[in-house]
């Protein structure tokens, strides 16, 4: 990345979208502190990444961030309500109540009905949607997404991203997402382009 200049309100779903190689997901990487930075500040509800240290980046990762991948990377050995519960499980929430709130969530993304399955004996798009649901069941401040629907079929890309963004917005969710896809960077709140390592705002689309 060469340029980057990005704010995000409380609420608001963001996309960046480029062309593969522009630098939009080293950025998100950047922005959830999985990556670090060699210059500039990322700072998160007023306190620069530069003030913690491996353990408060990890703990902030692991209670206020949320992640959608592009391929789900869910673990395979867990039932779908266990894979779902894991944010809540790392948090220290005991067994119980976090496999309670995981069913919750994916009663709310009509996949409650597969919670006992494994990733295994579902389909794509059912897996995506419990991405989602694990990305959102510990009501993170903001979600980084990466291609989030770019393993889909186009009829279930949109369904997930429906429910993606539907859940997101009532829990009060920021949501960072990189797409290739326009149809997807056209439901965000606000878009940015990607380019070379460049990033330009398209301003609000609504």
């Amino acid at each position: 990345m060469r340029e980057a200049d990005l704010t995000l309100a409380r609420g608001e779903v963001a996309a960046i979208s480029g062309a593969s190689g522009s630098g939009k997901s080293s950025l998100l990487y950047c922005l959830a502190g999985v990556l670090p930075v060699d210059r500039g500040t990322i700072s998160f509800e007023g306190r620069s990444f530069a003030e913690l240290d491996d353990d408060g980046i990890s703990a902030l990762r692991r209670e206020r961030f949320g992640f959608v991948f592009q391929y789900g990377e869910l673990l395979p050995e867990l039932t779908i309500e266990e894979n779902t519960a894991l944010p809540l499980r790392l948090a220290g929430r005991r067994k119980r109540p976090a496999l309670q709130a995981a069913a919750e969530v994916l009663d709310r993304l009509g996949i409650a009905d597969l919670r006992e399955r494994r990733p295994s004996q579902v389909s794509g798009g059912q897996n995506q949607r419990v991405a989602v649901a694990r990305a959102l069941v510990h009501r993170p401040a903001v979600v980084f997404a990466d291609e989030p629907t770019g393993a889909l079929d186009s009829a279930n890309a949109g369904t997930v991203l429906d429910e993606f963004l539907e859940l997101a917005r009532s829990q009060g969710t920021t949501v960072l997402l990189v797409t290739h896809d326009a149809s997807v960077a056209a439901r965000a709140d606000t878009r940015y382009t990607m380019t070379d390592g460049v990033l330009a705002p398209e301003g609000p689309v609504r």
